[in-house]
C-alpha cells in the first residue's frame, strides 16, 4: 500500500512538472501563431498578460525579431520606457538596420517625452557668453520661471535678467518670454516661443516657430522661422533632418540668415546618446555665417561667420531635480580676416513640484 501511495505521488508531481513543459512546448512550435496571439492579447488591453507570454516567445526563440519589437512596445503601452528601449536596443546590436526596430524605438524615445510624470515644475539657469577682441565682453543671463504639461503638450514662461561687463560700461536688463511645444497630430508637433525686452541689448521682440513631420524608420523633418527686432526686422530661416538609431538621436540643421546684401547660410551637426530616457550626451559641431543660437545681444548680429563645438549633459539628479549643463567654444570672424575665441558655459535646473 506504501509503494502504491509512493508511486501515485511521484506521478502527480511528475505531472505536474511535465505539464508545463508541454504547454511550453506546444507556444514554441508554433511562434508565428504565438506571436499573433500575443499581439491580439495585447491590442484588447491585457499588456499583463501579453507581456508574460512576449518574454516566453522571446526567451523561447531569441532571434526573432518580430516578438522583440512586440516585447518592447507592450512595455512601452505600460510607460516602462527603459526596459522597452533596452530590449528594442538588443535588437539593433545585432540588427542595426531593422525598420521596424528603428520605428519601435523612435516611437518609445517620443512617449518618454510626452509620458512625464512631471505635472508642473520650477526652473532655474545660468549662462555666460565672452570675448576679449577687439575688446572685452562678459554677457550673462540669469534665468527664473516655471513650465506646466496641459493636454495639447508642454509649456513654460520666465524671466531673464541679462548683465553686460565691457571695458567702458556694465548694464543690466530684463526680458520675459514664454515656450510652448503643441502636439499637433500624431506624426507632428511644434515649437513657439515669444520674448519681449524694453532694455537695449536684448532684442525688442524675439519669436520662432518651427514644425517637425514624424517619419517612418526613425526619421523626422522640421522646418522653423526666427525673428528678431533690434532697430531692424532679422529673419532666420531653418531646415533639419533628423533619426533615431538605437541609444543615439542623430541631426543636421541648415541655417539661412536673410541679410539685406543677400542670404548667409551655417550647418550644424548633432549626436545625442541617451543612457536612459532623461540622461544623455549630446555633442555638436558648426560651422558657417548664420547663427544657430538666438540673438541675445545686438553687437552679435555683426558676426561674419563662425566654426564651433558645444557639448551637453542631462541627467536626473533626483526623482524630482533634473540637470542640463554646457559648454561650448567658437573660433569667430568679427571682421574681415579678423578672428577671435569666444566662450560660452550655462547650467540649467528643473524641480518638479507637482507630480501627474
Amino acid at each position: 500500500m506504501k509503494k502504491r501511495l509512493i508511486h501515485f505521488t511521484i506521478i502527480i508531481l511528475f505531472s505536474g512538472l511535465i505539464n508545463p513543459l508541454l504547454v511550453i512546448s506546444q507556444e514554441i512550435r508554433d511562434p508565428e501563431a504565438e506571436f499573433l496571439s500575443v499581439r491580439s492579447m495585447a491590442f484588447s488591453g491585457d499588456y499583463s498578460g501579453a507581456e508574460t507570454a512576449a518574454r516566453k516567445l522571446v526567451n523561447a526563440f531569441p532571434l526573432y525579431g518580430d516578438a522583440r519589437i512586440l516585447l518592447g512596445r507592450i512595455l512601452a503601452w505600460q510607460k516602462d520606457y527603459e526596459q522597452a528601449a533596452a530590449v528594442i536596443d538588443t535588437l539593433l546590436a545585432t540588427d542595426p538596420d531593422n525598420a521596424d526596430a528603428l520605428s519601435a524605438r523612435k516611437d518609445i524615445s517620443l512617449w518618454s517625452r510626452e509620458n512625464t510624470p512631471v505635472a508642473t515644475d520650477i526652473r532655474a539657469g545660468y549662462s555666460f557668453d565672452s570675448f576679449s577682441e577687439p575688446y572685452k565682453r562678459f554677457w550673462q543671463v540669469f534665468k527664473a520661471g516655471a513650465g506646466h504639461r496641459f493636454s495639447w503638450g508642454p509649456a513654460s514662461a520666465g524671466l531673464n535678467i541679462g548683465n553686460i561687463i565691457r571695458e567702458d560700461t556694465t548694464a543690466t536688463e530684463l526680458q520675459i518670454e514664454a515656450e510652448a511645444w503643441p502636439k499637433l497630430t500624431g506624426k507632428n508637433y511644434a515649437y513657439l516661443a515669444y520674448a519681449y525686452s524694453p532694455g537695449h541689448y536684448f532684442p525688442t521682440h524675439r519669436a520662432a516657430v518651427e514644425v517637425w513631420q514624424i517619419l517612418p524608420k526613425g526619421w523626422a523633418i522640421s522646418a522653423g522661422l526666427n525673428y528678431y527686432y533690434f532697430d531692424r526686422s532679422i529673419f532666420i530661416g531653418g531646415l533639419s533632418v533628423e533619426k533615431y538609431t538605437g541609444r543615439y538621436w542623430l541631426s543636421a540643421k541648415s541655417y539661412i540668415y536673410f541679410k539685406d546684401d543677400g542670404p548667409t547660410t551655417s550647418f550644424y551637426f548633432n549626436v545625442r546618446r541617451y543612457f536612459t530616457s532623461i540622461n544623455y550626451l549630446q555633442v555638436t559641431v558648426g560651422t558657417g555665417t548664420a547663427p544657430d543660437e538666438p540673438f541675445d545681444v545686438q553687437t552679435d548680429i555683426m558676426r561674419l561667420s563662425a566654426h564651433s563645438l558645444r557639448l551637453y549633459y542631462n541627467t536626473m539628479l533626483t526623482g524630482r531635480l533634473t540637470m542640463r549643463i554646457g559648454a561650448g567654444y567658437s573660433r569667430e570672424e568679427y571682421e574681415e580676416a579678423d578672428w577671435r575665441n569666444r566662450f560660452e558655459g550655462n547650467i540649467h535646473f528643473i524641480y518638479a513640484i507637482k507630480m501627474k
